[in-house]
């Protein structure tokens, strides 16, 4: 009983802590989740946070709350995906209501809009922390070539066709789904 109870509580508190620090949204909110789920409390490896991410982009709502309920109740069950989403969503509800009137009553005060604009350079060194990982993991078992290749065809299609990243994602899951021989050859020859 007592490592259940310490689990939910390691649960809440870990996504609460990214629901109060994950400013900007959904995608500022992954570093975040990885660092709390990956190695912080090594919930999961980052093979498996990578599958929950491309999982949780191809499907419609926020990332954060879809990654929340997945982690938690991979960690604690129907009661652990219930603990995370509500402690990833109860800081923003509890933020927004606050800061809305502040920032509405304040909004043409340098200070206000200088609090909006320093964050992002945070979140912009968190996801290219964070980009840097996931190409050196795809580096490591596609190649360089490979690698390259993938991502600027996803970028062209998301960004030069306007298509949506979700479809991009579903694709190649799809195209994996269709050859897994070959992913299974291809990846047990890398670990020889």
């Amino acid at each position: 009983m007592s490592s259940t109870l310490t689990r939910q509580r390691h649960l809440f508190m870990a996504f609460l802590r990214i629901g109060l620090l994950g400013f900007g949204g959904g995608p500022s909110m992954i570093p975040l989740v990885h660092s709390e789920a990956v190695t912080r409390y090594q919930w999961m490896s980052d093979d498996e946070f990578s599958d929950v991410l491309a999982i949780g982009n191809t499907l419609p709502g926020p990332i954060a709350t879809k990654m929340a309920g997945t982690i938690g109740y991979r960690v604690g069950g129907v009661v652990g995906c219930i603990n995370a989403v509500v402690a990833v969503i109860v800081p923003c509800i509890l933020a927004m209501l606050l800061l809305l009137g502040l920032f509405t009553r304040y909004r043409d005060q340098r200070w206000i809009q200088g609090m909006s604009e320093g964050v992002v350079p945070v979140v912009m060194v968190m996801m290219a922390q964070l980009t840097w990982d996931f190409f050196q993991k795809s580096r490591a078992v596609l190649g360089w070539i490979v690698t390259l290749i993938m991502g600027a065809v996803a970028g062209g299609l998301i960004y030069g066709l306007d298509i949506h990243p979700g479809l991009v994602i579903g694709a190649v899951l799809i195209a994996a789904l269709l050859r897994p021989e070959r992913g299974r050859k291809r990846h047990a020859e890398a670990e020889s």
